[in-house]
């Protein structure tokens, strides 16, 4: 998972601006979208931590995640497809947390603020793996209603992916 600057986070970069911590800054510093969470994880001792700490730079507006594949022609108004990208990291509920983060902003926030906020609290609330597959299970039958089964049947499959078999962390 590739992490870019926003506009928030170049501004807190800035010379005498000082809102986050020393390794908050130094993960912004770093984010440049050629750089994974894996490799923030020698900053910070472990990949979880890493992503702990990205999760919440997403949350907060300073970093998005990088889209390494350009966007399938579809519709006009249809969302890009989620990034098919090689996963390159151990399976944590930490990494599967902000994969269903990003992709709330990118199937909810435009076509149904309201929606997206709600998918937002479930997510900050799923501390567990059956909470944070109950949050993904009613973001998927979201995305099957307005995007198709197919599409919904290979993000529950990135999922899989992603989270650490029953009983890990």
């Amino acid at each position: 998972m590739f992490l870019i600057k926003t506009d928030k986070a170049h501004q807190e970069l800035q010379p005498g601006r000082r809102a986050l911590g020393q390794r908050e800054r130094a993960l912004l510093l770093m984010a440049d979208g050629q750089r994974s969470v894996t490799d923030f994880g020698q900053l910070f001792g472990s990949r979880d931590e890493a992503g702990r700490v990205a999760l919440h730079l997403v949350q907060e507006g300073y970093l998005l995640h990088a889209q390494p594949m350009a966007p399938q022609a579809t519709e006009p108004d249809a969302e890009p497809a989620v990034a098919a990208d090689v996963f390159d990291g151990k399976r944590s509920l930490a990494t599967t947390r902000m994969f269903l983060f990003d992709l709330c902003e990118r199937m909810f926030v435009r076509r149904d603020p309201m929606l997206a906020g709600q998918f937002r609290e479930l997510l900050r609330e799923a501390r567990e793996r059956d909470t944070m597959l109950a949050a993904a299970s009613a973001m998927l039958a979201e995305i099957e209603k307005i995007a198709g089964a197919e599409r919904a049947t290979s993000i529950r499959e990135r999922i899989g992916k992603l989270l650490p078999p029953q009983g890990g962390h």
